[in-house]
């Protein structure tokens, strides 16, 4: 996919995307550098990944670095953020990329922890490196987005139900970030054909995906969606702070409603 952003838009711009050593998160980090942006590519445990896209991004001619820290680990995340201000001195960009729900492996409660209270967590920790005219970007999925409406799959709901649990607690903090100058905008997609989650959930429930681009007629993939996070990091604010990507109309029912 052509990059949505146009060459130098971003330049001198410092961007932290959490969850990016591969996936939207990487897609992500790949738009913003070649508009300029020096990236923090955050990953939780897979070092070798985020040193090759890393790699791949100065090839390109871009700045980025990698930084491990699980977002869930308040001392990890504190490390992460006094290094990406000895390094870079600052942010302006935001990405909360980062979540999960659906591992086995992850215990009780995980979905919580890293949905809303890591983003919680790091946006506090990061707020003090942002000037005035950041924008924090918050990624979810309309499944989430409008599960207050809407049912969503049973493998999903955990996920969802947290993933809306860290958006409110976000939206919490507008307030917080409008008194110093910083924006928040949240970018919300329908399923994403070739990300992690897509897979696990066409696993639990065999089909799935396939049903849901019948009904919708077109799901996007991993490159398209990235590129509206990426446009999220510099268009202007939309209504309601929500930028919605693709079909809503079966959330809705009005594709026409405003963004909550």
């Amino acid at each position: 996919m052509t990059n949505p952003l146009k060459p130098g838009q971003l330049t001198g711009a410092r961007a932290l995307i959490t969850g990016s050593s591969r996936g939207i998160g990487a897609a992500t980090a790949h738009y913003l550098a070649q508009a300029g942006a020096s990236v923090v590519i955050n990953y939780r445990n897979k070092a070798s990944r985020a040193e090759k896209l890393v790699a791949e991004i100065l090839s390109d001619g871009g700045q980025a670095m990698a930084v491990g820290a699980d977002l869930t680990e308040p001392l990890g995340v504190a490390r992460m953020v006094a290094q990406i201000k000895d390094s870079l001195g600052g942010l302006d960009l935001l990405i909360l990329n980062a979540s999960g729900g659906m591992e086995s492996d992850m215990g009780e409660g995980y979905a919580m922890k890293l949905n809303r209270d890591a983003q919680v967590g790091l946006l506090t920790s990061a707020l003090p490196l942002m000037e005035p005219g950041s924008r924090v970007v918050f990624v979810t999925s309309h499944q989430a987005h409008f599960i207050r409406e809407v049912e969503t799959m049973p493998e999903y709901v955990p996920v969802a139900l947290s993933k809306r649990a860290g958006e409110d607690a976000l939206r919490g903090m507008i307030d917080q970030m409008s008194t110093v100058g910083v924006e928040f905008v949240v970018v919300s997609g329908d399923m994403i054909e070739g990300t992690v989650t897509a897979t696990l959930l066409n696993r639990a429930n065999p089909g799935v995906i396939e049903a849901r681009k019948e009904q919708v007629g077109k799901l996007y993939n991993v490159e398209e969606f990235a590129g509206e996070v990426a446009l999220a990091a510099v268009e202007e604010v939309p209504e309601g702070n929500t930028r919605l990507v693709g079909d809503v109309s079966s959330f809705v029912g009005n594709p026409d409603i405003a963004a909550i």
